[in-house]
């Protein structure tokens, strides 16, 4: 049987190179699995890039969804597309050289996913932070299950489905892409899987770390409902994330940043393309353990 085929979409911008050699090598180290890898430069060059990878030199930081998607076209183009796309960031690494081919089992046991999520955890192979669960009951990390979300730099994505949605909105430049693509796949009737057995490593950083966080993060709550999501729903989803996003910024600053991307995210919601999902996608949704209001 010939191995499946895997496109690999890694995003640079040059700034840990240590970190993406090593986590480079753990994907070059994958058994079982024909890879092909672009590297994407993110308003630069690409300086560590694996032996016979594609390079893509985007002249500016067009943010990490848009970087993504450059990626995965200039693989598109390149011919002969594989059936499947893989999302790295990269600063993430591979444990063992089996989670590839792993993750493609698991997608072939599961053919009503769109994707496929291993486990994420910091270098320990065991602490999995709650933001890193897609799944609202985050407790027992180790549950695989049906996900209505997604970790968008360590994920496994049939590519047919993603090509038929528009793949990521590349406007949101940086955070809640995940949750806009899967809430698009599920609209076009797929679903996701989380396999929680499979396990791939990140260092624990703190999406706080970068500046833009507090802003952009309140800004796309807001953008992503007004495209996906019914009108009756956009007040019951903003409420909710509302109050939960000011108790956060309250308790761990960044309330002024907050508050100014709430406001960006309103008054410019209509930039946005909107495409409500039907209130058969909103069942499901449900049904699959998140209710598109939380």
């Amino acid at each position: 049987m010939p191995h499946p085929r895997i496109d690999v979409v890694v995003l640079t911008m040059n700034d840990r190179p240590d970190e993406e050699a090593a986590a480079q090598a753990t994907l070059l180290a994958q058994s079982d699995v024909d890879i092909r890898v672009v590297v994407v430069g993110n308003g630069c060059r690409p300086e560590v890039v694996p032996p016979d990878a594609l390079t893509v030199c985007l002249s500016e930081n067009v943010g990490i969804p848009g970087g993504r998607n450059a990626g995965a076209d200039a693989l598109r183009q390149a011919g002969d597309p594989a059936h499947w796309l893989f999302f790295l960031d990269n600063d993430a690494s591979f444990p063992r050289p089996d989670v590839l081919a792993r993750l493609v089992a698991e997608a072939e046991q599961h053919p009503e996913a769109a994707w496929v999520q291993p486990r994420l955890t910091g270098p320990d192979d065991v602490t999995t932070p709650r933001r890193w669960v897609p799944r609202l009951r985050a407790s027992d990390p180790g549950r695989p299950g049906r996900v209505t979300s997604m970790t968008e730099g360590v994920v496994m994505v049939r590519r047919d489905a993603f090509d038929a949605v528009g793949g990521w909105e590349s406007s949101l430049f940086l955070y809640h892409e995940g949750a806009d693509l899967a809430w698009r796949l599920y609209a076009a009737g797929w679903s996701g899987w989380y396999a929680a057995g499979i396990r791939m490593h990140h260092p624990l950083t703190k999406p706080a770390r970068h500046a833009l966080y507090h802003r952009l993060a309140a800004r796309n709550r807001h953008w992503i409902a007004y495209r996906n999501l019914p009108a009756l729903v956009v007040p019951l989803y903003l409420s909710v994330w509302t109050a939960i996003t000011l108790l956060r910024a309250v308790q761990g600053g960044g309330l002024g940043e907050t508050l100014r991307g709430m406001r960006e995210g309103w008054t410019t919601r209509r930039t946005q393309r909107r495409r409500p999902m039907s209130w058969r996608t909103i069942y499901r949704l449900t049904a699959a353990g998140r209710p598109p209001i939380v």
